[in-house]
């Protein structure tokens, strides 16, 4: 949020000598010009405070967005960690569920791919939750749908087919989805019978709403604990979150 000359005029307010009366509304005239001169001299003298204020108003607004993912998570855990639409990875039993939102167009899900295969490698009590969350166009949207069809036709081979159609070259489309599904035995002609049949409305709106009541704008975003992660953050961080979890029952103790 860019900063604003009220937000610095707050600021520079806890300044004035105590004298002074302590809001603006309580200022005449000529103390209002004064105090206006006062606040340009001093922020032009000390151009970091700034960046103070700056700090200051992003922690703010972070925390505001984690009280309210962590509201959204508590009201909505069947949906979360265990939706009828989602199938996961890793420790089916798992004593902690990571959930994360994904794109199968997104670079970033892309580079984050491998994070996931390393938090499930070292941790065999760990369940890892896909949600299905095309938000990058009508590509986005068509590979989306082959992916819902294939796991419905092939929940066995689900993992194989988010590995190559996520980390493969290229934009992820209906063609190259279809392709994917096809190296791993399920025809064309079967996809297309169970999208027709079967399509993921349903699934693609709850994920939305999900991400709604979440604060989730981008991909990936994670679920780990009653906190919700914004980005790709890498597999180091996330394990000291599931460690922390563990310890403690929150992502930092």
């Amino acid at each position: 949020m860019p900063l604003t000359f009220k937000h610095l005029a707050v600021a520079a307010l806890a300044l004035l000598p105590a004298a002074l009366p302590t809001t603006v509304n309580a200022l005449d005239e000529q103390q209002k010009k004064e105090f206006g001169e006062f606040i340009k001299e001093y922020l032009i003298e000390n151009p970091e405070i700034m960046l103070d204020v700056q700090d200051a108003l992003e922690k703010k607004q972070q925390e505001a967005r984690q009280r309210q993912a962590s509201a959204a998570v508590d009201s909505n855990k069947e949906a979360l960690f265990a939706s009828k639409y989602d199938l996961s990875l890793g420790n089916p039993q798992g004593d902690i569920t990571i959930v994360e939102f994904f794109d199968y167009n997104c670079g970033y899900c892309k580079r984050a791919l491998s994070d996931m295969d390393s938090i499930i490698a070292g941790d065999k009590n760990v369940r890892f939750v896909l949600k299905e969350f095309p938000i990058l166009g009508p590509d986005s949207e068509a590979a989306h749908k082959v992916s819902d069809a294939f796991r419905k036709i092939a929940p066995e081979k689900y993992g194989e087919f988010h590995r190559a159609l996520l980390g493969g070259e290229g934009r992820a489309n209906e063609a190259r989805a279809i392709e994917v599904a096809a190296s791993l035995g399920v025809e064309e002609a079967d996809i297309r019978k169970k999208m027709a049949e079967s399509p993921n409305d349903e699934s693609v709106r709850e994920a939305y709403q999900l991400a709604t009541s979440l604060g989730i704008t981008g991909t990936p975003s994670y679920i780990v604990g009653n906190e919700a992660v914004f980005g790709a953050i890498g597999s180091n961080a996330i394990e000291e979150k599931v460690a922390n979890v563990r310890s403690c029952g929150r992502t930092a103790c």
